[in-house]
């Protein structure tokens, strides 16, 4: 434990959420891995322990915790060996109910968070269209409008939680010719007339429910509409940060977990006559990944803490899933070679952390996107600041 971020209370904390998931959640994982659907119960018990809370108002049932408790669920999500799993809960914790508990009003806070807190209701993030990948300012729905409501037409696609979830936060354009300064936020019922969706088939990510939603002249009450109309763009970015340092923290957390894996496998693996962590080739390639994954998650944390503190880390985020993301991918390649051919067999955990770490280079921001970012920052001097002050 790292008593500069982590308190007992923490470490507390930390213990009962893996004794929660190893008995609750583990032995269900291969079942939903195969299946594609995570079962509700889950949710339920995730909002009876409070783990959709740690973050939120307790106004609304939440508990009101600091960042780092935030940091722990979501390394001992990704110590399961499922991502799709881990995607799903935090999709639904940071995604949807950050926007919610941030921009939605007392109404919408009353119906919804206190409802995603307790896990009856499980919430999506609709931003990304099929056309439009990591273009964010070039999306293509449109929110028209009409009296007291509004009329949403468009799509959206490689949502977490697109299909089985209960509401949808949805971004679309309230006013195209403004283009990124025409972007609203709603919030829409997933039973709602024209809203449909399609489930995708994933290289890995296997146990969540990516999908495709299609709005087709969805009626919305203007009251649906959350902040200010024409702000969407800023929210959207202004939580930008929060989700890649989030898709760090997964990094890491899942780099370690392969790393410890790797290394008690090798300590009982025998060749030549000696266990295979007594050969300098092996020790030292496992030396470099373990500098490497420690060295992202000692940044990790600072990034934590300063965003914890109300800093606008955007720059140290967007570095922090950009190198964490690629680290991870190395890390676990290298993890899954120690394994020889018991490395490629889906009977050892190897292959499927393999598959779901691809997702971190390309989720959230794609690391060519990221890359933009960091150099407008420093070879162009851009600021980025923040959108409203909460």
């Amino acid at each position: 434990m790292d008593s500069r971020y982590f308190t007992e209370e923490h470490q507390l904390f930390r213990e009962s959420l893996r004794d929660f998931l190893k008995k609750e959640v583990v032995p269900h994982i291969d079942k939903w891995e195969s299946t594609g659907v995570i079962e509700r119960f889950i949710w339920e018990k995730f909002g009876e322990m409070g783990f959709f809370g740690i973050a939120y108002p307790e106004a609304y049932g939440g508990l009101g915790l600091d960042l780092f408790y935030t940091a722990i669920f979501l390394e001992e999500l990704q110590k399961i060996n499922s991502g799709g799993f881990a995607a799903a809960m935090w999709a639904h914790a940071y995604l949807a109910m950050t926007h919610v508990n941030a921009e939605g009003g007392d109404a919408i806070k009353e119906k919804y968070l206190t409802k995603s807190i307790t896990g009856e209701m499980i919430g999506a993030m609709a931003v990304t269209e099929p056309f439009g990948g990591s273009d964010v300012a070039g999306m293509r729905a449109t929110a028209v409008k009409k009296g007291d409501t509004y009329v949403l037409n468009g799509s959206k696609t490689f949502i977490t939680n697109g299909v089985y979830s209960d509401y949808i936060v949805v971004a679309a354009k309230t006013n195209p010719e403004l283009g990124n300064k025409g972007i609203s936020i709603f919030i829409v019922d997933r039973d709602t007339p024209g809203v449909s969706a399609t489930k995708l088939d994933k290289l890995g990510w296997r146990a969540s429910d990516t999908g495709e939603i299609a709005f087709d002249d969805v009626v919305i009450p203007a009251s649906n509409l959350m902040g200010e109309e024409n702000k969407g763009f800023a929210y959207i970015m202004q939580h930008f940060a929060l989700e890649r340092l989030i898709m760090g923290i997964n990094a890491h957390a899942r780099a370690e977990h392969a790393l410890e894996y790797a290394i008690q496998y090798m300590s009982e693996r025998q060749a030549f006559g000696k266990t295979i962590d007594k050969f300098q080739a092996l020790r030292h390639t496992m030396a470099e990944l373990y500098a490497d994954m420690e060295v992202c998650k000692e940044f990790n944390y600072s990034v934590t803490g300063r965003l914890d503190k109300g800093e606008y880390v955007v720059k140290e985020a967007t570095i922090s899933k950009l190198k964490s993301t690629k680290m991870a991918d190395e890390v676990i390649y290298q993890c899954l070679q120690m394994l020889g051919g018991y490395g490629y067999m889906e009977d050892y955990p190897m292959a499927r952390l393999l598959r779901d770490s691809r997702l971190g280079p390309i989720g959230g921001g794609t690391s060519e996107i990221l890359r933009e970012i960091i150099a407008k920052m420093i070879i162009d001097k851009k600021e980025y600041k923040p959108a409203v002050k909460h």
